[in-house]
């Protein structure tokens, strides 16, 4: 048996006044998520236990199986298992963002979270740059993908309340900055990384271009190492693999024990490879068992409030990642696919929410679908009256006995 799971991150949303009260999944045009609708199961997945701010980090970790309240430590510590940086048990991994200010009146606001969608190249630089200035015996900053980086504080604080900064565009940065004991030395590396940023090479080139600019530094996702059985060793030693242009996705994929499977021209943006994407995965299912694809584009244009660029990401996602799974995975024997949001990044919010998710699932086994006849969407997802709360049993059923799950909800 093949297991693919095909995740669009944020493209679940709110009926929108500007496409007639439909959501950006109810008014894009995607046949092959909506034939695994129609011929398979459809459902609500709630990804975000009670208590827990609905980020990327806990929503993948219920998809992949995983109990938040049992294993979730922060964000960043599983980003820092993609980059091949071990974390000593008292070690504190930090997100580092690199952002653009603006100003509102008086006050300094975020203005954009992704520093115009900086290249990896240009923030390499920018890291090298931090990291000869503001390293210490107990400081290490570390090259990620485009505006996504990392900080190490050995024997830093872990408790801290820190906010994301896609949270908080527009707003002031006094009223979000980090706090709790150990927070001022925090506060003090992000003020001093805005001198050594504002005349530095990249951005003075950024800006002759006319592009935003790296001002700062932002600190935030921080945690301890976790501790996580392997996904692979919980469903009987399966072979399986991850597919992402996110640190973050990539580093769950290294603790769940998945083979992280990289592909040209992935991006984490609007411009990633989807096609190779899809093609990756179903090259590994030749000889693997289990393919978890992860695309972020839906979730950057939710972020952005962007409407047509959330319904193009979709019809992407739909055309490229999975008609192209649908039309090669019949050569490789028994399968089950399912498709599924991580959690909605409606376009009114411009972050994430803690909504149930819709998804699907199609297995080639007879007996194993529940055919609706139905698309995929928000509204056939709720209509469906099939909830799985808490998220992360919905991997076991999906690895295991599915279609017993299914006569219970005939």
């Amino acid at each position: 048996m093949k297991y693919i799971v095909l995740l669009g991150d944020g493209m679940g949303d709110y009926p929108l006044s500007e496409l007639e009260g439909k959501t950006p999944l109810e008014f894009a045009d995607t046949p092959n998520m909506d034939r695994i609708a129609a011929e398979g199961t459809v459902g609500l997945i709630d990804t975000i236990p009670a208590g827990f701010t609905p980020g990327s980090d806990v929503a993948n970790l219920s998809v992949l199986g995983y109990d938040p309240g049992k294993c979730h430590t922060g964000r960043a510590p599983l980003e820092a298992a993609n980059m091949g940086v071990d974390l000593a048990p008292d070690d504190v991994a930090f997100r580092c963002n690199l952002v653009t200010f603006g100003s509102a009146g008086s006050k300094t606001v975020i203005e954009d979270f992704t520093s115009g969608h900086i290249t990896s190249e240009e923030s390499k630089l920018i890291i090298a740059s931090l990291h000869g200035e503001l390293a210490s015996p107990v400081i290490d900053f570390y090259p990620g993908v485009g505006y996504r980086h990392l900080m190490v504080y050995k024997r830093g604080p872990a408790s801290l309340e820190t906010t994301p900064p896609h949270d908080i565009v527009g707003q002031p940065i006094e009223d979000w900055l980090p706090r709790g004991e150990g927070s001022e030395e925090i506060k003090m590396l992000m003020e001093r990384s805005r001198d050594i940023l504002k005349d530095h090479p990249v951005n003075l080139t950024r800006a002759s271009k006319g592009k935003k600019t790296a001002d700062s530094i932002w600190l935030w996702g921080e945690g301890r190492a976790p501790r996580m059985e392997p996904l692979t060793a919980g469903y009987g030693g399966i072979k399986g693999g991850v597919i992402s242009a996110v640190d973050l996705i990539m580093g769950i994929g290294v603790y769940a024990g998945l083979e992280t499977l990289h592909v040209e021209g992935a991006t984490g943006y609007t411009d990633t490879n989807y096609r190779g994407k899809a093609d990756r995965a179903l090259e590994y299912l030749r000889d693997g068992d289990f393919v978890f694809l992860h695309v972020e584009a839906p979730d950057e244009m939710g972020h952005e409030g962007d409407i047509r660029g959330k319904i193009k990401a979709i019809e992407d996602f739909d055309k490229e990642v999975v008609g192209t799974i649908l039309s090669g995975i019949d050569t490789l024997g028994d399968f089950r696919i399912i498709v599924l949001s991580d959690h909605p990044t409606p376009i009114s919010l411009k972050t994430h929410a803690s909504d149930p998710s819709p998804f699907a699932v199609l297995s080639s086994i007879d007996g194993e679908n529940i055919a609706t006849g139905g698309s995929y969407n928000e509204t056939t997802a709720r209509n469906a009256g099939i909830l799985v709360s808490p998220g992360h049993l919905l991997m076991d059923y999906f690895m295991g006995e599915w279609g017993g799950f299914v006569e219970e909800k005939r």
